[in-house]
């Protein structure tokens, strides 16, 4: 059964076959570190966009990190998701794992994500394998350390956002494409500040063009072949910055300067590609990444701009650190969710039963919604993805035990509703309401576990 997209998925859809329309057969133009504006454009037009080179990061972090990554490559750590785009099944061409703040998800491309836990302060983490814990620890020590960049970063825009007004920027010299310079900001900014880069997760991608039998071609500004299409990253909380640990296995033929003769971008190294959301006339920009840059995205450039990850020639691995917006994505959420749902019920009767306390509509119509929450959000998602998640450590497996405990508890309820819906004696107004009030959840119920039915066959 296809999924009916939804209004924002019609529009962004739309957008882009008006923006292919209007390029026709041409294509629109992008920069490149060797064009003279190249840097010019990036502080007027992408001035929220920071680049670290790979020789301000300590040498310690790089080594550890890069360790890390092999490790958890070499472990089997990393999966293919498969997403769901325009109501299709889409295996992703990049091998995923999301570690982070135990009981996190992060939910892309309608795919839920849960945390490989990493070992916070206060925790008790049981890995696999000794080499995943530290692993898990490594990427904890870099999100620290990008942390503390971000918010430098994010004090200097501050700082320059304050003392500029209307002023128009300056020039940024190659070596250093940063945005000002200070910290002078108030107590309020500082807390503001911390909290758009207090990074709850991070995604890890891994990708080697050799052994892709496909990849798309970059359709705008013919920038080559991508690993990943243009898009904003999803879910994340609103302004929050996001920033990017790069790590290309580049041998020592790939580390010398880009060919000067070679038109555009150089197809065998790694860019990230930006352009403003929709805009045909301001340039594009590819930037190429080396073993061991970061780059970071902050304040609302997430929003206003677009980026892509243009494949090299080598296998790639990043560390991409988010504040995702756990609001209704964390495991405390849903238990206290289950537990607002079964307030209603009363007893559990010797045949199995149940009863309930109030057949207010209002109070059945909301714990419905909780458990296609429950069953569609939480443990299809689950198990959907198969057991990957115990590659790495058993942390979900007692809690997904649980959730199954209190969605089943959840079908009771439901049940219990319909029994007293076919009571003779119950007045027809009543009857009417109640069956008002559930019948979206149900209809919904029933259109999902088709689709869900139909994914896995």
């Amino acid at each position: 059964m296809k999924r009916t997209q939804t209004a924002e998925e019609r529009e962004r859809e739309a957008k882009k076959l008006r923006l292919l329309e209007e390029l026709e057969d041409a294509w629109l133009p992008y920069l490149t570190p060797k064009d003279d504006e190249f840097y010019q454009q990036w502080h007027l037009k992408y001035p929220k966009l920071i680049l670290r080179e790979a020789d301000s990061v300590p040498e310690e972090l790089h080594k550890e990190v890069q360790e890390a990554f092999l490790t958890l490559h070499k472990h089997g750590c990393l999966f293919r998701d498969l997403v769901r785009i325009q109501g299709k099944d889409v295996l992703t061409p990049v091998s995923r794992i999301l570690i982070g703040n135990p009981g996190c998800t992060y939910k892309y491309l309608n795919t839920r994500l849960f945390t490989v836990p990493w070992p916070v302060k206060g925790s008790t983490i049981k890995y696999t394998e000794d080499e995943i814990g530290a692993a898990c620890q490594t990427f904890l020590k870099l999100n620290d350390y990008l942390q503390t960049e971000t918010i430098q970063a994010l004090e200097e825009l501050t700082s320059k956002e304050k003392s500029s007004g209307d002023a128009l920027p300056v020039y940024i010299a190659p070596d250093f494409p940063r945005i000002g310079m200070g910290s002078s900001f108030d107590g309020q900014d500082e807390e503001d500040v911390k909290s758009r880069a207090a990074y709850n997760v991070t995604l890890l991608n891994f990708m080697d063009p050799q052994k892709m039998s496909y990849l798309k071609e970059e359709p705008y500004f013919g920038m080559g072949k991508m690993a990943v299409s243009w898009h904003h990253d999803e879910n994340l909380v609103e302004r929050s910055a996001v920033a990017v640990y790069n790590y290309s296995c580049e041998g020592p033929e790939e580390e010398s300067e880009d060919d000067p003769d070679l038109e555009g971008r150089d197809p065998d190294t790694w860019h990230v590609g930006f352009k403003i959301s929709w805009d045909i006339e301001t340039p594009g920009l590819a930037i190429p990444l080396h073993q061991g840059d970061c780059y970071f995205m902050l304040d609302d450039l997430n929003a206003t701009h677009q980026h892509c990850v243009l494949a090299g020639s080598q296998p790639r691995f990043s560390s991409t650190h988010r504040v995702a917006e756990c609001s209704t994505g964390t495991l405390d959420y849903i238990l206290q969710r289950c537990q607002l749902a079964l307030q209603n019920l009363r007893d559990e009767v010797d045949d199995g039963d149940v009863s309930l306390k109030s057949l207010e509509p209002a109070i059945l119509k909301q714990g419905e919604e909780i458990h296609n929450e429950v069953e569609f959000e939480w443990l299809r998602q689950y198990w959907f993805q198969g057991n990957r998640y115990k590659k790495c450590t058993d942390w979900w497996c007692q809690p997904m035990t649980q959730l199954e405990g209190l969605w089943k508890k959840m079908e009771g309820v439901t049940n219990a509703v319909l029994r007293e819906v076919r009571k003779e004696g119950l007045p027809v107004e009543q009857r009417n309401e109640i069956l008002t009030a559930i019948l979206a959840s149900l209809t919904t119920r029933q259109n999902l576990r088709r689709e869900w039915h139909a994914r896995v066959e």
